[in-house]
């Protein structure tokens, strides 16, 4: 067994396809296909079953795959390590971020990254806070830059970057702006007589909403759900219903309500494994983020 056959296994694995993994990998497919068989005849098992147009792990293939991620990872991070005892940041960072951090916040961040140091190969996959943190905790992400967890996970280290306040928001013009028109707020109660455009219920924002309304009991009249905070402000502002937004994406269109009793917040940070030793490339991507969101 050798870092090439269970990379082509990993390949496989992960697309279904020896086609898809072989052009992934630069190989032509009986080169994936003469790994797989060796790596077969070693392990004294069938790894794929090939059934029609996909391939999918055997039993004994689900257990390796779980086993060859980890070595795999253990052998970047030793290529890293050494690596970093070079003078010049280089090599290949992968992170993870929501589409909501990537559009509003990352960008100058990364814009001053990839001026600083050229020589690093960025990898940035848009993932659900959520998955984010699952493929750090995995080793498939060196980083996450997203929602951060609100219950802690013993696995991960989470570092704060920016409060990021929520917001019941409406369109212009709704019926619940009209209890926003004296100084008193709107009273909870009132949203239950209202459509609710929300996000998923496994996200971190839709429980943060939960458990801010939960003490005054009302029944959640969900038409609509999304993961996407920018799909969600723009149904709101055409009308089809209440939602949460950060603060900082409300606009004429899209109205905040002083809600009586319910405050909420979420804050928005960098996950990485408590026992990963981050690569050069990591450390000095996270270190001018800090210096990006304070400055």
């Amino acid at each position: 067994m050798d870092i090439a056959q269970l990379t082509a296994f990993i390949a496989v694995a992960e697309h279904g396809s020896f086609s898809i993994a072989a052009r992934q990998l630069f190989l032509t497919q009986s080169a994936i296909s003469k790994r797989i068989s060796s790596l077969e005849q070693t392990m004294g098992v069938q790894l794929f079953d090939r059934m029609g147009t996909s391939t999918v792990p055997t039993e004994a293939g689900q257990l390796l795959l779980l086993s060859a991620r980890a070595i795999l990872d253990e052998a970047n991070q030793a290529r890293e390590r050494i690596a970093s005892l070079n003078s010049t940041v280089s090599g290949r960072l992968r992170i993870g971020t929501s589409h909501h951090v990537g559009i509003h916040r990352l960008p100058p961040a990364l814009r001053a990254f990839t001026v600083a140091y050229p020589d690093v190969e960025l990898d940035l996959r848009f993932l659900d806070s959520e998955l984010a943190c699952e493929q750090v905790e995995q080793g498939e992400l060196e980083l996450a830059v997203v929602t951060l967890p609100q219950s802690g996970n013993p696995k991960l280290l989470t570092t704060p970057v920016w409060p990021d306040p929520l917001v019941i928001v409406v369109p212009a013009g709704h019926p619940l702006t009209q209890h926003n028109k004296g100084p008193a707020p709107v009273d909870p109660i009132a949203l239950a007589d209202h459509a609710a455009v929300l996000p998923a219920r496994e996200t971190i924002t839709r429980q943060i909403l939960e458990a801010a309304l939960e003490p005054f009991q009302i029944p959640i009249n969900v038409s609509l759900e999304t993961n996407y905070l920018e799909t969600i402000r723009m149904m709101v502002s055409v009308g089809l219903g209440w939602s949460v937004l950060p603060v900082a994406m409300t606009a004429d269109d899209v109205q905040a309500l002083d809600i009586s009793g319910v405050v909420m917040h979420r804050t928005l940070g960098i996950v990485q494994q408590q026992t990963r030793t981050l690569s050069r490339a990591a450390t000095s991507f996270v270190s001018l983020l800090h210096r990006q969101a304070h400055a």
